[in-house]
């Protein structure tokens, strides 16, 4: 089952291209139709990670096919990130391979597995690298099978579905995904339902609302030094450190799920890491992938972003375009985006795909165009 999981594209190109600092594959195809990615790197280690999985989503051989999507905002250092791009699908097929079926709950429990594995990470590591447990991600996902679209998600990375206006050229933008982030009244409520009795529980630091002071997202995998007591002490270091003990995790990992069912208006998936958000609005994105060409959609939305960072600070995209890694976190965050185009034909048919594709964003895979 492992090695079935790792086994690389044999008819799908699975191959991206290297521009400095931006990762691309202009247009490849799914189970479904075209798609796009690009990454752009802006920390000192890449910290998003990103894969698209097309084919077979079981482990055996009578499973259903469809697309896989997968956008891991990492935080605190790229660890949690990798491991969940080289985890969570494989337990993702496994979960599919007991259910024999698509449904939310598969993905729910692909989510926690992943989690659990993690946590168990950095307890085996406690006492070399302490530091892991103050690592985590984002996790965002989507599955196209049999019609529908299902998404599940922790964090505040985001997929936006383009959807054609009958009788008219406009494209409208649908928020699919729930975010998980103390800026919006309803995350705070939430924590403050969970902790009664924590006047704490959020806290405005430098003009921005963060769990315990600390973090601005209230769900991920990974963050065990929120999650579990035996993480919040030393050799963690003080900063990350709680003043009082904690009975109950003030973190989760369990996602928000969304079943949607496609329709043939439905043109097109936007998933994308936070880093994209915070100069695009929903309304933006959807417009610039509607008046577009397909090929290097992805890239042209997070150089768009881009210069948008740019003119925020006065500058010159060419010139931030200079600016190194770890430097231009100053400027932007990493930025992961996939577009995924939905053929009604190809959604709504029953002929079987034959042609897999497995890639990860900004990976190895990378090569010199």
């Amino acid at each position: 089952m492992v090695k079935s999981c790792w086994k690389p594209s044999i008819e799908g190109d699975s191959r991206g291209c290297l521009d400095g600092l931006l990762w691309y594959k202009d247009m490849g195809q799914h189970v479904y139709g075209d798609f796009s990615m690009a990454v752009v790197q802006a920390n000192s280690l890449l910290e998003d990670q990103s894969q698209l999985e097309s084919g077979m989503l079981s482990s055996s051989s009578s499973g259903p096919y469809g697309t896989f999507i997968g956008v891991y905002d990492g935080h605190g250092g790229p660890e949690a990130s990798s491991f969940i791009n080289n985890n969570l699908f494989c337990n993702f097929k496994s979960f599919m391979s007991e259910n024999q079926e698509m449904s939310t709950n598969v993905l729910r429990k692909a989510f926690l597995a992943t989690e659990d594995k993690f946590l168990s990470l950095v307890r085996k590591q406690w006492l070399v690298k302490p530091q892991m447990a103050s690592v985590g991600s984002c996790c965002l996902t989507g599955v196209i099978c049999n019609g529908l679209l299902y998404i599940a998600n922790a964090g505040d990375s985001r997929v936006v579905l383009g959807r054609s206006v009958r009788g008219a050229k406009e494209v409208i933008a649908m928020q699919l995904s729930t975010e998980h982030n103390a800026s919006f009244d309803a995350v705070r409520d939430e924590l403050r339902s969970l902790h009664p009795n924590d006047p704490q529980i959020v806290v405005m630091k430098h003009k921005v609302w963060r769990v315990k002071g600390l973090i601005q997202i209230s769900r991920s995998i990974g963050d065990a030094y929120l999650k579990k007591a035996e993480f919040n002490k030393e050799p963690l270091l003080p900063k990350f450190r709680l003043h009082e003990p904690f009975r109950k995790p003030i973190l989760s990992a369990e996602p928000s799920l969304l079943v949607h069912k496609l329709h043939p208006d439905d043109q097109f998936l936007i998933f994308a890491s936070d880093g994209l958000w915070e100069h695009l609005s929903n309304q933006q994105a959807v417009r610039i992938v509607q008046t577009s060409p397909r090929n290097g959609i992805a890239r042209r939305l997070v150089k768009t972003a881009l210069k948008e960072a740019a003119q925020k600070r006065e500058m010159r995209y060419s010139d931030l375009n200079k600016i190194d890694r770890g430097v231009r976190r100053h400027f932007h965050d990493d930025i992961t985006v996939i577009v995924v185009f939905l053929d009604p034909h190809l959604i709504n048919g029953s002929s079987c795909y034959n042609s897999p594709m497995s890639i990860k964003g900004g990976g190895r895979l990378a090569s010199r165009c």
